[in-house]
């Protein structure tokens, strides 16, 4: 699988959240793109979903414009199962994030889905 220049790939589940902090801290809106699946899905909040990498592209390009900084948290431990990981943070607000993350045949793991808030 290839990926961006601007984007290494992620070999441990646990390290997509901080790596999707950094670059969004940095304005990298591709290496944070290049950490979901082509398909990916990110329930945003009230009711706003965002599928695929040209839709969340775009989306982190509208955060990364803003100023807005995504929150370092408390990132629980990944569950495991076979080719399939469940990431989750708790953020300093008190909201728990939710993602579920595949391994991908090269041995790095991508999300594919994304919920920023389960509270």
């Amino acid at each position: 699988m290839n990926h961006p220049a601007t984007g290494k790939p992620v070999y441990d589940p646990q390290e997509l959240e901080p790596q999707l902090i950094s670059r969004q801290h940095a304005g990298d809106v591709d290496g944070m793109t290049a950490l979901f699946e082509p398909d990916a899905v990110i329930d945003c909040g009230e009711g706003r979903f965002v599928r695929g990498l040209e839709a969340i592209h775009g989306y982190y390009k509208e955060i990364v414009n803003s100023g807005r900084k995504f929150a370092v948290g408390e990132q629980r431990p990944a569950l495991i199962c076979g080719d399939l990981a469940l990431t989750s943070t708790r953020l300093p607000d008190g909201d728990v994030t939710s993602e579920v993350a595949r391994r991908q045949p090269d041995g790095s793991w991508l999300w594919v889905i994304d919920r920023y808030s389960v509270g």
